[in-house]
């Protein structure tokens, strides 16, 4: 976890992963410290520097996620856990973290749909599912798409029985009132309630990243500093 984190990328996936029997689930934020977020305040976290290794990493996103990806004892110890786990994954915008890690390459990843033009940044092909598999990585898109996300990692670790008795008792059947689909950018043609409300704060995040391309390529060295 880190500040700014979305709570439900988070509190999703972790309803159900610790509804689930054979999954230890352990959070961390880097130094254990507490992580504000929206309001909310999640305490009692362990080291994230000092976890050896996992079968699991899952990268939450939020609108803090560019301000992780340049924490270089962050996107350290997110490098280090991948190289250990079986499945590398995320939810919503940690498709960023991971790829500011050099852990998309090449790869398939699914994102928040405001911020999915910006996976290529990292040289990852942008994928409009809900849910994208390639390989041992698996990535969420945004916010709810989560609850997707965590269902197809449980059947992976488990099975499809445990998965959909999970499913069951957190009573997960999505009906709702709108149909309110991905939308697209606006165009001369077409425009959305919601693109406008979250443009000028992604705009201006990306703005800040004109020298992506460098600071990914200089990771490794960062990090023979570290």
């Amino acid at each position: 976890m880190y500040p700014g984190v979305t709570h439900l990328d988070f509190t999703g996936p972790h309803q159900f992963f610790s509804r689930s029997p054979q999954i230890d689930v352990v959070i961390a934020s880097i130094g254990g410290a507490p992580v504000d977020a929206q309001g909310l305040t999640f305490s009692n976290l362990d080291d994230l520097t000092e976890i050896a290794a996992c079968d699991v990493l899952c990268v939450p996103g939020g609108l803090g996620c560019l301000d992780a990806a340049e924490d270089i004892r962050f996107i350290h110890a997110i490098r280090h856990l991948a190289g250990t786990a079986k499945f590398v994954t995320s939810v919503c915008t940690g498709s960023l973290i991971l790829g500011a890690a050099g852990l998309l390459h090449g790869r398939r990843a699914a994102c928040h749909w405001a911020w999915r033009d910006m996976l290529p940044l990292f040289g990852t092909i942008p994928d409009p599912a809900r849910v994208v598999r390639d390989d041992e990585i698996i990535t969420g898109g945004g916010v709810t798409a989560g609850i997707d996300f965590a269902l197809t990692v449980i059947a992976e670790l488990t099975d499809d029985e445990t998965t959909q008795r999970a499913q069951l008792i957190l009573e997960y059947a999505p009906a709702p009132p709108f149909d309110a689909k991905q939308p697209q950018p606006p165009s001369t043609t077409t425009s959305s309630p919601t693109w406008p409300s979250c443009r000028p704060h992604v705009t201006a995040r990306r703005n800040t990243w004109p020298s992506v391309t460098p600071y990914v390529a200089s990771l490794d060295d960062l990090f023979d500093q570290i």
